[in-house]
């Protein structure tokens, strides 16, 4: 898998917005309204005013253990909240059956103001009883060497062909740091959220096509809507398509989620502001990453910065279809599922030292090809409900633009699944689903500053 990026905004929750309005951001211990225009640099912020990662305010703290026998058991529909020591493996435990696929993604935290290597990372793997392995997944800090969110997965599918990891019975997830020989001495925190996708209610093809629409769009043009970003993937900010600006500090990730239904694709860019000053280049400077509704990264890209303005566009993506998991390399391969896929803005702290603390004017700017198609027909729905978009709704099919039930889960996906699926060109639908969420948001934010101030990651 290619390298992952992600340093996260956790104490920055949306207080209250309107889908025109500007919406005000909360830190641990002081609100920082933003007054500068956009175009502009605002007065320099600190290193020590970089927001924290914000795990999911719902995660259940359990001791990671060191071999198989004392494993805790990780069931899909909680997040977990653990620790990674600086050597060494770690185990937790999974009780699957022969039927459903699943998948268990790990966000790793290093330490701020620790010192990494470009090759410090996390390992991820899922392995039978036996030690047979079922996925494999490595992910550094890459060559921004900050300290900074990381994520990995590790999976047990059920697929057609593939003779182990297939039986009921006990896995277990393993995590361990890479071997670079810097910053061992202090353990990581983790983010675990495991997932269970449910088996087809009948067969399926196995052969992915070849054709899809590979052309560049035209470049999405309007009037940028405000729209902070969340503090990691629990609190990630929904949007459609659309132009959506924010502010980020060097050294912060800005999470996003899209609603994208099976057959579309996915297509997003980032545009850094200038700063205004020629200190220099920092290279990478700005990374954009896309993950998939288990979290698992779908592609990514990055550029550097020399003060002016830059933009950078993920790759292009083939859409959502069930049988991509059958594929041999991502991006396809990621690309196997409906429901809310995730964006990650990531500015290096670097660019604070050449330029600035910040913080620097950003635009993100999505869009949705292709018509919503019926999805593969499951026999259920996934753990927790709504990560994927199954068409299922307790026991009744969700027709396409119809609600889908669930709360947030481990995605948030819920009501705008139903946006997915009927199609999100549609401006004036994610709008109305937009301001619901903004009473859910003003809740979210009070939880989070109390849950921030007990639980400081420092």
């Amino acid at each position: 898998m290619d390298r992952r990026t992600g340093w996260v905004t956790a104490l920055r929750e949306v207080v209250a917005r309107t889908a025109v309005g500007r919406v005000a951001a909360v830190a641990a211990v002081l609100c920082v309204a933003s007054a500068g225009l956009p175009g502009t640099v605002a007065a320099a912020a600190g290193a020590a005013d970089v927001p924290a990662y914000a795990f999911d305010r719902d995660a259940r703290a359990i001791a990671a253990a060191e071999g198989t026998t004392d494993a805790v058991r990780l069931e899909p529909g909680t997040t977990y909240r653990s620790a990674l020591a600086g050597s060494g493996k770690v185990f937790y435990r999974l009780e699957l059956d022969d039927a459903s696929n699943a998948y268990v993604s790990v966000t790793a935290v290093p330490r701020a103001g620790t010192t990494l290597a470009s090759g410090d990372g996390v390992k991820v793997s899922v392995q039978n009883a036996d030690s047979g392995s079922c996925s494999y997944d490595t992910v550094t800090v890459g060559a921004s060497r900050d300290p900074h969110p990381i994520t990995a997965w590790g999976a047990r599918e059920i697929l057609v062909g593939k003779g182990l990891c297939q039986e009921a019975g006990t896995y277990f997830l393993v995590v361990e740091r890479t071997e670079t020989g810097t910053e061992t001495g202090r353990p990581w925190e983790l983010e675990l959220a495991p997932v269970s996708e449910p088996p087809l209610a009948g067969a399926g093809a196995t052969s992915v096509p070849e054709a899809w629409n590979s052309a560049t769009p035209a470049p999405l043009v309007g009037e940028p809507v405000d729209r902070p970003g969340g503090g990691g993937f629990s609190g990630a900010a929904a949007v459609g398509q659309g132009v959506w600006r924010d502010e980020i500090v060097p050294g912060q990730t800005l999470f996003y989620k899209v609603p994208v239904g099976w057959g579309q694709q996915l297509y997003a860019t980032v545009d850094l502001d200038s700063a205004g000053a020629d200190s220099g280049f920092v290279v990478p400077a700005l990374d954009l990453t896309a993950y998939n509704p288990v979290r698992a990264e779908i592609a990514d890209t990055s550029i550097g910065y020399g003060g002016t303005q830059k933009s950078t566009s993920l790759p292009l993506l083939p859409p959502v279809r069930y049988v991509n998991r059958y594929a041999p390399t991502d991006p396809t391969q990621s690309l196997r599922f409906a429901g809310f896929h995730y964006l990650s803005v990531y500015l290096s702290a670097r660019v604070g030292e050449r330029f600035g603390d910040g913080p620097y004017g950003m635009r993100l700017r999505v869009r949705i090809g292709g018509a919503a198609q019926a999805g593969p027909g499951y026999e259920g729905r996934s753990v927790p409900s709504g990560v994927v978009d199954t068409g299922t709704g307790g026991g009744r099919s969700t027709p396409a633009g119809g609600t889908a039930e669930g709360g947030d889960g481990a995605g948030g996906a819920g009501a705008m699944t139903a946006v997915a699926v009927g199609g999100i060109g549609t401006g004036s639908a994610l709008l109305l689903v937009l301001g619901v969420w903004t009473v859910t948001a003003r809740r979210r934010a009070s939880a989070q500053i109390r849950a921030s101030a007990q639980n400081p990651t420092a």
